[in-house]
């Protein structure tokens, strides 16, 4: 971006709402919260949505950080159109009070998109860190794409990962001065937290769990939980892990299992008593980085997992047809196989049988960055309000 656009977007100094609301954006924007708050002529606060409330607060926990503000949207039994217009009103209600000059947002959540809206709508400029991802598929993944789209349409800073993500806003017609390639947040975040731990809190009560990763048993570490996966989707995973278990009886499947019923049913019915396969309660995250650190490959459907494995030289099998991560692809850090039984299986044996390959894709670069987004980011900040 050009000195004489960013001078008309910074003032000698501003104030900077930052605003989150689930786990993922929380791991993402916690190492810029720590920035922002001792950055000299920013005044800085955060706000939570609490889209995510429980995972969320553990997240806070971990990188000891706090809000000045909490919507605490969550209610039983909600839908999209529930959790936007509470945003959209709590956010309204807050603007007039709080009168920021910008607001930050990260990624793709429905937290990202209705604060975005929220913010348009009172005339306060946005800034947009993770700006670019497209899978171009609106229903893949739903409703995280739409979401993306809406809000880089929308912000006036977008904070791009990769050079691919800022040539995706530009074929958009998005205004190049507006786009800084920064890496991905995530990696900060991890790095943090790869140097901060150093094993299982007292969360992980599963002594079977705490004792197969105190060994070199080969461990596959499941995450599973997009909706464009839920119902046939998910039996067909289910139904790998099943086949994996018995195909290779001395490998460990360790799969904390997200929450939602939707998510909880087919896992239990399916899964339950087979030997080598750990069902556990949903990981904080300092459990989870542990956990990737000592796996031996991961199988997810994450869009976060992508990005953190290779940094710790983790093969990473993706469970969907697309992905708005197709750098990785083609670094070679991540295969697609899609939510098919057979795709699962047929990816997990070729890891065991091809040592070439597991090395290549665990040795591959990570093309999300090395760790200095959040400098980048603040560094763009900072030097238009000195």
């Amino acid at each position: 971006m050009n000195g004489l656009i960013l001078l008309n977007y910074f003032c000698d100094s501003m104030k900077v709402m930052t605003v989150f609301g689930t786990r993922p954006e929380a791991i993402k924007m916690a190492m810029l919260v720590k920035s922002l708050n001792q950055a000299p002529d920013i005044e800085h606060v955060v706000c939570l949505t609490a889209q995510h409330r429980q995972m969320l607060d553990q997240v806070m926990e971990f990188f000891e950080i706090k809000a000045d503000y909490d919507l605490n949207i969550m209610q039983p039994n909600q839908d999209l159109t529930d959790v936007t217009s509470r945003i959209l009103l709590g956010m309204r209600d807050l603007f007039k009070d709080v009168k920021p000059d910008w607001v930050l947002v990260h990624g793709d959540t429905t937290t990202c998109m209705a604060t975005t809206l929220a913010a348009f709508y009172a005339g306060i400029k946005v800034g947009h860190v993770e700006a670019g991802l497209r899978t171009y598929n609106l229903q893949s993944p739903f409703p995280e794409e739409a979401n993306r789209h809406i809000t880089d349409r929308l912000c006036q800073l977008h904070f791009a990962p990769t050079i691919l993500n800022k040539e995706n806003l530009i074929q958009e017609k998005i205004n190049p001065d507006g786009i800084i390639v920064t890496g991905n947040t995530v990696i900060d975040a991890l790095l943090f937290a790869r140097d901060k731990v150093t094993g299982f809190t007292n969360k992980v009560t599963d002594e079977t769990v705490r004792s197969i990763f105190a060994t070199d048993a080969r461990i596959l570490l499941v995450t599973g939980h997009r909706r464009e996966n839920l119902g046939t989707g998910f039996l067909q995973i289910c139904e790998a892990l099943k086949e994996i278990a018995q195909k290779h009886p001395t490998m460990h499947i360790v799969y904390p299992v997200h929450l939602n019923p939707n998510v909880q049913e087919p896992v239990n019915t399916i899964l339950q008593d087979i030997h080598n396969i750990h069902l556990i309660a949903p990981m904080d995250y300092a459990d989870f980085v542990f956990a990737m650190k000592k796996s031996w490959a991961i199988l997810t459907d994450s869009g976060g997992v992508q990005e953190e494995a290779p940094s710790l030289g983790k093969p990473v099998l993706v469970m969907r047809d697309t992905t708005e991560r197709p750098e990785a692809l083609q670094a070679g850090t991540v295969t697609l196989v899609g939510a098919v039984r057979e795709s699962i299986v047929a990816g997990i044996d070729e890891l065991v049988g091809d040592q070439a390959l597991y090395q290549r894709m665990s040795q591959a670069h990570n093309p999300y960055g090395d760790g200095n987004a959040v400098q980048k980011i603040i560094q763009t900040l900072m030097s238009e309000v000195k």
